[in-house]
């Protein structure tokens, strides 16, 4: 008999599938539905660069979240879930460019960056590459907004949804805003770091697919609105900090993207913060000269991790990690008593997934 682990992963592959196919329809046909021949030569290629970047994959567990939230109220199938997919991956596409324009990042998810892409198109004008990449990512968002106002849904419970949306839309930007703060705040707490990661992961990958898919589905929010945040934070943290973690200790044929690119991009993640605190000097000042540096060669990205396994920083993040997913478990637990309990499993074992999962 499975159980119910193995259940929760098989049910997240189908939902990823399903919905991988429906993106590459959406694609198929924005180009006609934007009348993209009639707009030029940079236009299509815009929806083009959006196109590879988004189908490039993911971990998709936004979809499993939306899709699961709505099977915690019924077993029957719920409109406007497709464009609500649609609404959150188009939304996570314009973040992921966005990230990799302030970072200056060439690869994402195994294949060039959107603004290196662009640069790779206009070599002799980089000013207009970096302005193209941004369109790029505007385009996504707005999108993003467009492709949930035009579903076929009841008028009121549209409204909520987009809600949600425009809610969210506005706290990517925030989070991009305080990450940027964080990274040049040498003396960040854990309390900045969670904000950080309150805005950048745990509102609009966790708490908005959790909401939508109660929405969509036809459940108040009201009286689940704080158990649905502390799972939210909970499992946001734990997945922030896995993410931290392999960008050091894991494998960029996996993740694809290569390894230390957050050391690179200067960012005081949970782990360089625990990093810094745990060296000698002569170790601390080896990280401080990488961090913020994109000519950091891989050789001194080979140090840093070494000195980290000595310094056990692996082993305390990945406690960690599995403090805060044990946490979200228990949270999910309690909703048994007013939601399906098949469902409800699935939530109990996302966050134990998420804290081995390596990419």
């Amino acid at each position: 008999m499975k159980s119910h682990a193995q259940t929760a992963l098989e049910r997240a592959a189908g939902h990823q599938k399903r919905f991988d196919l429906s993106f590459e329809k959406y694609f198929a046909e924005l180009a006609s539905d934007l009348n993209g021949s009639g707009l030029g030569r940079f236009t299509p290629r815009c929806l083009q660069l959006l196109a590879e970047l988004s189908l490039r994959g993911g971990k998709r567990i936004r979809i499993t979240l939306l899709y699961e939230a709505a099977r915690l109220v019924t077993e029957d199938e719920v409109s406007g879930l497709l464009e609500a997919a649609l609404s959150l991956e188009l939304l996570h596409s314009h973040a992921l460019i966005l990230d990799d324009i302030i970072d200056d990042s060439p690869v994402r998810r195994g294949g060039p960056s959107t603004h290196y892409a662009c640069r790779e198109d206009l070599p002799d004008n980089p000013q207009t590459a970096m302005g193209l990449a941004m369109m790029v990512g505007d385009l996504a968002g707005f999108l993003a907004l467009r492709v949930l106002f035009q579903a076929d849904l009841p008028a009121d419970r549209k409204q909520a949804m987009l809600d949600v949306q425009l809610g969210v839309t506005t706290d990517t930007i925030i989070g991009q805003i305080l990450d940027l703060e964080r990274d040049v705040t040498p003396s960040a707490d854990e309390g900045l770091l969670e904000t950080v990661c309150e805005y950048k992961t745990t509102r609009y990958s966790i708490l908005a697919p959790l909401r939508l898919g109660l929405l969509a589905a036809g459940e108040d929010l009201a009286e689940h609105e704080e158990s649905l945040r502390r799972y939210a934070t909970l499992a946001g943290i734990s997945g922030q900090m896995r993410d931290d973690y392999l960008d050091l200790f894991g494998d960029p044929d996996v993740t694809g993207k290569p390894i230390g690119a957050d050391l690179r991009a200067g960012r005081l993640t949970y782990l360089v913060r625990d990093l810094l605190a745990a060296t000698d000097a002569d170790q601390h000042s080896t990280v401080k000269a990488a961090l913020g540096s994109p000519d950091c060669t891989p050789q001194t990205i080979d140090r840093i991790r070494d000195i980290a396994y000595r310094h056990e920083v692996h082993n305390r993040l990945q406690a960690a990690i599995d403090r805060y997913a044990e946490a979200a478990s228990a949270e999910a637990a309690s909703w048994r008593r007013h939601w399906r309990e098949e469902a409800v499993a699935v939530f109990e074992h996302m966050p134990s997934w998420n804290t081995r999962r390596t990419r």
